[in-house]
Order: C-alpha cells, then structure tokens, then sequence
C-alpha cells in the first residue's frame, strides 16, 4: 500500500492539506496504540506498523516537495530525494556553472586576507548567493506549481514527460542547496537550518 492509498487518495500532487490533516487525525485515533493495549501481541504489532505507515504517508504527503519525490519514487521506483544514493544528473549547464562558483569560492577561502574573505570577494559570493537562491525558489515554485498541474490533469502518455521535468527539477534544486550552503558556509553565515537541508 502506498502512501495515497493510506488516505483513500488518488495519485494525485494536488491534495487538500486540510482534508488530509483531518484524515490523519480520524485515522490515528483509530490506530493508536495506546487504544489497543489490552489486545493479543500480534494485534498490537498490527496496530504498531498501522501507525508508523500512517505516520511516514503524512509526513510525505504533507509538504508538496516531499509529495513530489515521494512520487517520482512510486514512479520510478528509485529514491530522487536530494542525498539519495542514486541521483538524477542536473543539467551540463548548471554544471559548469557550478563549477565556476566552485572555483570562485576556493580563491575566496584561499585569500590570505586577515580574518577571512576580501571585500570584493565576499560581496562577490554574496551576489552569487542570492541569485542562486532565487533560482532555487524558481525551481520549487516549477515544482509545486506548472509542473504538478501537469501532472495531475495528463494521461499516461504525458506523465512520463512531467516524470523527467520533475526529476530534472529536483537535481537542480539538490545541486543549488549544496552550493548555497557551501557559500553560506565561507560567508561564515551557516544557518542550522540551511546545513540541516545538506544530505551526503
């Protein structure tokens, strides 16, 4: 059983967060253990993996980013998360264009400026830094947005055009996040939040 199926939902990317929590809740009162203590241990054990399944389809569910890789894994049947053991390739150009801000970040850590980074260079970085974030939030508004509306009006025939766009997507936004920590990170700007995001 998948996760869509745990809720009785199609497989579909638009999902009605509110409907979804109410699921949740109604299917959790029944299947929580603590109701169940006085039953045999096999009914418990039953119970006990009832709710973690509950649990992990919510979980990815609720956020539409990890519906869509959740998604893509159905499809699949790989793991595209970002810090996946198999990940889909990002495109050559952003590759090289990586690399450049690779570069200009290892002259920048390598400056032997006193305290770090030379004025230039970490205005330099810092300007990297936003753009990349801007296109990383273009990348999940694609996403979540034109991309998952793709999806759940195409057919079969379709859908495995949107499949590869929202693979593509997702390898783009896992190799921005890593190089927008890396520049966070030689900003001396590390945020538990954004290194949280880093998978290896």
């Amino acid at each position: 059983m998948d996760h869509f199926e745990v809720f009785g939902l199609p497989r579909r990317l638009g999902i009605d967060i509110a409907e979804l929590q109410r699921k949740f809740y109604e299917l959790s009162r029944r299947s929580h253990p603590d109701l169940h203590q006085a039953a045999p241990p096999e009914r418990q054990a039953e119970v006990l993996a009832t709710s973690a399944r509950l649990n992990a389809a919510y979980r990815a569910l609720r956020d539409p980013i990890a519906r869509i890789e959740y998604l893509v894994h159905l499809e699949e049947g790989r793991d595209t998360r970002e810090g996946a053991t198999v990940k889909p390739k990002a495109p050559p150009e952003l590759l090289a264009e990586m690399l450049e801000i690779q570069e200009a970040l290892q002259e920048a850590r390598s400056s032997d400026q006193p305290g770090g980074l030379a004025t230039e260079a970490r205005e330099a970085l810092v300007v990297q830094r936003e753009r990349l974030m801007a296109r990383y939030r273009r990348e999940e508004v694609r996403l979540v947005g034109p991309l998952t509306e793709a999806w759940d009006r195409g057919g079969a025939a379709e859908r495995v055009g949107v499949i590869a766009a929202f693979k593509e997507a997702l390898a783009v936004r896992a190799y921005l996040r890593t190089v927008i920590d890396d520049l966070d990170e030689a900003l001396g700007e590390a945020q538990e939040g954004h290194v949280s995001h880093r998978r290896h």
